[in-house]
């Protein structure tokens, strides 16, 4: 699959098979999302996979989503590790682009994901059951399994989103049928 074309294709999936994922998966992904680039290449993240049902069970009382938690065979919790803080903000940023390398993995192995994000109103509590250190902070945690759903979504227009030089200058699609 094309880079451009998984980013447009991929979707949110919310509902899965009842069956496991298989290991080689799960080390692909994890493995997509360790190649993120980060400031001073300090790879802040750290994760945590979560196929034990028990611990699914409770981990879905943390969030209102708790059918997506609990439908889910694999869970990874990501963390910002903050022995190897860099910078705060980019580092945050960097465990974005972390997930997102996890996301397009998930999709192109035709697997369906959810980045989690409302769980971590309830990160004391996700922390307790997970037993993490406080050197972790609870980032997203990111729910994947084979889907048992599609999902569609729209986009704004780039006009909409994009100026051109500064402010108040809207951006002009230009050559949009030349699209990669």
């Amino acid at each position: 699959m094309h880079t451009i074309d998984a980013i447009k294709s991929r979707r949110s999936i919310r509902k899965f098979e009842d069956m496991p994922v298989d290991n080689k998966y799960i080390n692909t992904i994890l493995d997509a999302g360790r190649w993120a680039p980060s400031g001073l290449n300090n790879q802040p993240w750290r994760f945590i996979v979560i196929q034990d049902r028990d611990t699914i069970k409770q981990l879905s009382t943390c969030t209102h989503y708790n059918d997506v938690v609990e439908g889910a065979p694999l869970l990874i919790a990501v963390y910002l590790f903050h022995e190897v803080l860099y910078n705060y903000v980019k580092d945050i940023q960097s465990i974005g682009a972390s997930i997102e390398n996890m996301l397009l993995a998930c999709h192109e192995l035709g697997l369906g994901s959810v980045w989690l994000g409302e769980i971590l109103n309830q990160d004391e509590r996700v922390n307790s059951i997970l037993e993490t250190p406080e050197s972790f902070e609870l980032m997203a945690v990111v729910a994947i399994g084979h889907p048992a759903e599609t999902s569609t979504s729209e986009r704004k227009e780039m006009n909409e989103l994009v100026y051109n030089e500064k402010f108040g200058t809207r951006w002009l699609e230009y050559n949009r049928d030349e699209e990669y």
